[in-house]
């Protein structure tokens, strides 16, 4: 039998690369995080971790006890959270959104959702995936509107991804850019203007983009507002790459928009929810009003 607290102790010795650090963390000394490993080595019959003068490398066995302490910690967190969620006077349904999926997409879900299941206490949360996630994972949200671009939604063992919409991404001119009234563009005939970056990842794929088309990406401005990068371009600062959902309304007379020529970047929209062998109806009525908001 592998003790839960012994994977718990390798789990803070992986995440902070040595028993004196692990030990600090965990409030304990490092004699007895040195033990404990050491124990759970005998138990396991292999080593788990080997010690050098730079730090703490884990073992291919190692580095499986790591996953599995994850995994059953993200379990027993998501226990405490619904025995939380089981003994409260309301029923409580946590939702983690990013910037403009909650601005664009979640009220029109949220308000049939309400209307249908008023007895629902809500909690809204602002998060980028990268937290999100593994708000999910925790327990710390019962479910997360969110988004990936390139390649599939990194996820851990025991969540579910819903795909709602594929997310075009646009360019963003200023009003008297000498593209402004074209039709589509392709992002390498961009490669003199100045850029406005709404958000981190949008940057990473206009670097791996001017990396391909051989040429250097000129940053003016960065942000991780979409809306605020749109004021920027409008005030003629630079030109912006900005998802359909994250376009705002209101600068559509001071700047212009013109679509991307194929292959057109998209991010993909849909929601994160933990896998659960209870049925979880007020979870899945939210899901199902998200995509009828996106439907409309």
């Amino acid at each position: 039998m592998i003790d839960v607290q012994r994977l718990r102790i390798l789990r803070a010795v992986a995440e902070h690369g040595s028993f004196n650090q692990a030990a600090r963390a965990l409030l304990l000394t490092p004699s007895a995080v040195s033990q404990h490993i050491a124990s759970l080595e005998r138990s396991l019959g292999h080593p788990v971790a080997v010690r050098s003068t730079r730090g703490v490398t884990l073992t291919e066995p190692g580095r499986l006890l790591v996953e599995a302490a994850e995994t059953i910690s993200a379990e027993l967190d998501q226990v405490r959270h619904e025995i939380s969620r089981l003994t409260a006077e309301r029923p409580v349904l946590t939702i983690a959104t990013f910037t403009s999926g909650g601005r664009r997409l979640l009220p029109a879900a949220l308000a049939r959702f309400v209307a249908a299941h008023p007895e629902v206490e809500l909690t809204v949360r602002e998060a980028e995936p990268e937290t999100a996630v593994p708000m999910v994972r925790s327990g710390g949200a019962d479910l997360a509107l969110t988004y990936h671009f390139d390649g599939p939604l990194p996820l851990r063992a025991g969540l579910d991804w819903t795909p709602l919409m594929d997310d075009p991404l646009w360019l963003v001119l200023p009003r008297e850019h000498r593209f402004a009234g074209r039709a589509s563009l392709g992002l390498a005939e961009l490669a003199a203007d100045r850029w406005v970056l709404g958000c981190l990842k949008t940057e990473a794929f206009l670097h791996r983009y001017a990396g391909l088309a051989a040429f250097d990406l000129q940053v003016a401005a960065s942000t991780t507002d979409y809306f605020f990068a749109q004021s920027l371009v409008a005030a003629g600062v630079g030109v912006s790459l900005v998802p359909h959902v994250s376009l705002a309304p209101e600068a559509s007379d001071s700047v212009a928009v013109v679509r991307v020529e194929p292959p057109r970047p998209a991010r993909h929209i849909g929601v994160v929810t933990p896998r659960r062998r209870r049925p979880q109806p007020y979870t899945e009525a939210l899901t199902a009003a998200l995509a009828e908001a996106v439907e409309r």
